[in-house]
């Protein structure tokens, strides 16, 4: 069952993050899709999905990547999105004056030139923790953990965002906010 899981997390961040087009699912500006067009539409492309397992993903992901309405009838990611029809409307939140971001090593030249930028996705992720940086970094490579000052970019105007499962999204870090952890 724990590979089901894990193959449906994986396939659920794929459509409710970057390519929900990909099934013929749409989302609305918020990142929402109704649980029953996600289910019809996974099954139009040969995935068996059903509310239970969905309820059983959602549920049990460590990193809380998905959310499901009150009513039960609609799902999102919480974060991460790279497809132009999603804006979530967080609201600017303070941070806290450190942050951490995990990478690998072979990307901190470019990070160091250019700092931390959102590539493809709407926002650059920041942990609150050393150690989920560090889990963050290890699925790249060699894993270092950048510290960052946020807020120092707070008190100059960077606007800071915290999703529902704890992440920190800001839109860029640039060089002279990082370190690095000891």
């Amino acid at each position: 069952m724990a590979d089901r899981l894990t193959e449906t997390s994986k396939f659920l961040s794929y459509v409710l993050r970057h390519q929900p087009q990909a099934i013929g699912l749409a989302l609305d500006s918020e990142g929402w899709a109704g649980v029953d067009a996600l289910i019809a539409a996974a099954a139009a492309n040969g995935r068996a999905l059903d509310r239970d397992l969905i309820r059983a993903v959602v549920d049990t992901s460590d990193k809380k990547r998905f959310a499901i309405s009150p009513d039960g009838d609609r799902i999102r990611a919480v974060q991460g999105h790279s497809t132009a029809e999603v804006a979530i409307a967080y609201a600017p939140a303070e941070p806290p004056e450190q942050l951490f971001h995990g990478t690998a090593t072979r990307f901190l030249a470019s990070i160091r030139a250019e700092g931390l930028i959102a590539g493809s996705r709407h926002h650059v992720h920041l942990s609150p923790d050393i150690e989920t940086a560090t889990a963050v970094g290890r699925r790249h490579g060699q894993s270092v953990v950048l510290t960052v000052a946020a807020g120092a970019m707070h008190r100059q105007g960077f606007v800071f965002h915290r999703a529902d499962n704890g992440v920190w999204l800001t839109k860029m870090v640039p060089p002279e906010f990082l370190g690095e952890a000891q």
